[in-house]
Formats: C-alpha cells, sequence, structure tokens
C-alpha cells in the first residue's frame, strides 16, 4: 500500500469514485447492487492504493438507528472491500481503522452488516455483534428482520444493551 486517503463524498472525484464501484462489484463478484452502491455514497471514504490502483474501499454514512427508545445517529460501515489479490495483508485493517476513527469522533455508535466472510475480521476488531432482535421502520411500519439478526455488529461510543432489540431506517435495498 503505497498511499492512502479519507475523503467525503463530495470531494472524491469522479474517476475515484468508479474505481471504487469496480472493486467492489468485483470482490463482490457481481452481487453489489446499484442500491448498494448508493448505501455507499454521502459519507467519508477511506481509499487504500499501490501506486494508481485502487486497492480498498471502505465508507461510513449516517443512519438512524432506534434502540432502547432512542434515535440514535449511527455511523453506518458500507461497501468495504479490497482487491483479491491484496487481502490478508493489512489494507482492510487500514481502511477500518479510519472508518473507525470516524465512528468514533463523530457518533455516538458504529454498526454494520457483515457477511459470514467478514464476521471473524469484524469481532477481531472489536466490532461486538448486536444479539439482540432487528428491525426496520419500513414505509409500512416496524417490521421484524429475523434473517439479519445474526449478522448485524456495532462498534458502541457509548454504553448499549446488545441485547435489545435494534431498530433501523428505511431505506431502498437491503436495510441492513
Amino acid at each position: 500500500m503505497s498511499s492512502f486517503s479519507v475523503l467525503h463524498t463530495w470531494q472524491v472525484p469522479a474517476a475515484t469514485l468508479a474505481a471504487a464501484r469496480a472493486l467492489l462489484d468485483e470482490a463482490f463478484d457481481g452481487d453489489f447492487s446499484d442500491e448498494d452502491w448508493e448505501h455507499s455514497l454521502g459519507g467519508v471514504h477511506a481509499f487504500a492504493w499501490d501506486g494508481d490502483e485502487l486497492i480498498g474501499h471502505g465508507a461510513v454514512v449516517q443512519r438512524r438507528l432506534v434502540h432502547d427508545g432512542r434515535a440514535l445517529r449511527a455511523g453506518y460501515v458500507e461497501g468495504v472491500a479490497v482487491r483479491a489479490g491484496r487481502r490478508r495483508r493489512g489494507v482492510g485493517a487500514a481502511v477500518m481503522g479510519a472508518l473507525e476513527d470516524v465512528v468514533r469522533g463523530a457518533y455516538p455508535l458504529g454498526a454494520l452488516s457483515a457477511s459470514e466472510e467478514a464476521m471473524a475480521f469484524y469481532e477481531a476488531r472489536g466490532w461486538q455483534r448486536w444479539r439482540g432482535r432487528t428491525f426496520a421502520l419500513t414505509p409500512a411500519g416496524v417490521e421484524r428482520t429475523e434473517e439479519e439478526d445474526d449478522g448485524i455488529f456495532v462498534l458502541p461510543v457509548v454504553p448499549l444493551d446488545v441485547t435489545g432489540d435494534l431498530t433501523c431506517d428505511w431505506r431502498d435495498g437491503d436495510v441492513w
């Protein structure tokens, strides 16, 4: 890794955003939708470069999560990926370290939805698996998201009961 940058979406050149989208498409084997990309925009991005090649990306966007009767501003981590040939070399840790700094500096908690392959990585970094029930605030009202219960992780900056209920705000595509 020869350089690293942290920028808000509005500061990122179009060519860099295109490179990030291409990296995410590759890393998720074509299973990274336009909605997934939209979820990654509007916040702070961390970019890892090797010369002119983008080798790592992640973003933190603001969301509202409801827990214990409070609507909390959450730094929600999206679009984390490392180029296949560069994994297990500290690139993902560098990207996440920058995003965690943003979360700790700006939000009462961080949150993310982890793939099965990434769960051990986040746990090793101190993220806590949410052990309570999950919900989404949808246009039809609050709906249970039981299929997400085992994959939501939080990085509490303030004390939280990780066995309680957690409700995310609505968005198109994957709500978590």
